[in-house]
């Protein structure tokens, strides 16, 4: 479904950014982008969502180019879920989530009554319909994630991008995140998700890639880009991928560790 070929980019016009980027994400495809701060991440996904100019190489969905789209095909086309933050006026977390339905209303026309029944159906589907009420910037920042990814699914494209959707999460909001997102995969959305977090890759995806200094250093299956070598060298800091029995399911997983020398 999305296709990028070669993609650079830079702030200043002597000092690339992003460098080469090439990957592919096809339906039922969850792709974690792993990295350093600083390495580039968050200016990639700006590029896909056409909020910075790529200097050079390409960006399709089924052979759609992006960066000549209207915002509104790109809209149709590709949701996008940024880390949770405050809203500038006191929404109701409701009227955050009709929000993803803008792309589909005429200029100045207000959501319908249809709009509004497929946004209390996502509510409903992702278990936040007791959240319609609540104040969105006082809400924790689970529930925020939540109600944003709320927001894209009301979107209805196929394609979603998240930036760090599990930042500032703890464990159970965490793995209630990765479980829509797995879930989602399995109903033919494509995901695309930059993480701090190498286990996410273990835990939700299918696939991975790498990126340091604006570059793709590795991408493939978790099982065979994840690995100490690869990790230190990303990170610059020793990190040990070993793996682990799990006492509840008597299974065995792989999982990063970072080491103190």
């Amino acid at each position: 479904m999305l296709k990028v070929q070669g993609l650079s980019f830079s702030y200043h016009r002597d000092k690339e950014v992003l460098k080469d980027i090439s990957f592919q994400l096809d339906r039922h495809d969850i792709l974690c982008l792993l990295g350093p701060n600083g390495t580039g991440k968050t200016t990639m996904l700006r590029c896909l969502l056409s909020l910075n100019k790529i200097k050079r190489g390409s960006i399709e969905i089924d052979g759609v180019d992006l960066t000549k789209a209207s915002a509104r095909e790109r809209a149709e086309m590709v949701a996008y879920v940024p880390q949770a933050s405050e809203m500038a006026f006191p929404y109701e977390s409701f009227e955050v989530v009709l929000m993803g339905r803008i792309a589909h209303l005429p200029t100045g026309g207000n959501p319908t009554a249809r709009d509004k029944a497929i946004a209390y159906e996502v509510m409903e589907r992702l278990g936040i319909t007791h959240l319609i009420h609540k104040d969105f910037n006082r809400m924790s920042g689970g529930e925020k994630q939540m109600i944003l990814v709320a927001r894209a699914l009301v979107q209805q494209s196929r394609i979603l991008v998240m930036d760090e959707p599990t930042a500032n999460l703890d464990y159970s909001n965490q793995v209630k995140i990765l479980q829509v997102i797995r879930d989602l995969a399995e109903e033919g959305y494509a995901i695309l998700m930059a993480s701090h977090f190498p286990n996410h890759a273990f835990l939700a995806c299918n696939k991975v890639a790498l990126m340091r200094d604006g570059v793709i250093i590795a991408q493939g299956n978790p099982e065979d880009i994840v690995t100490t070598e690869n990790l230190t060298r990303l990170y610059q800091t020793p990190v040990c991928v070993t793996e682990a029995v799990l006492k509840f399911t008597r299974s065995v997983t792989k999982v990063c560790v970072p080491v103190m020398v």
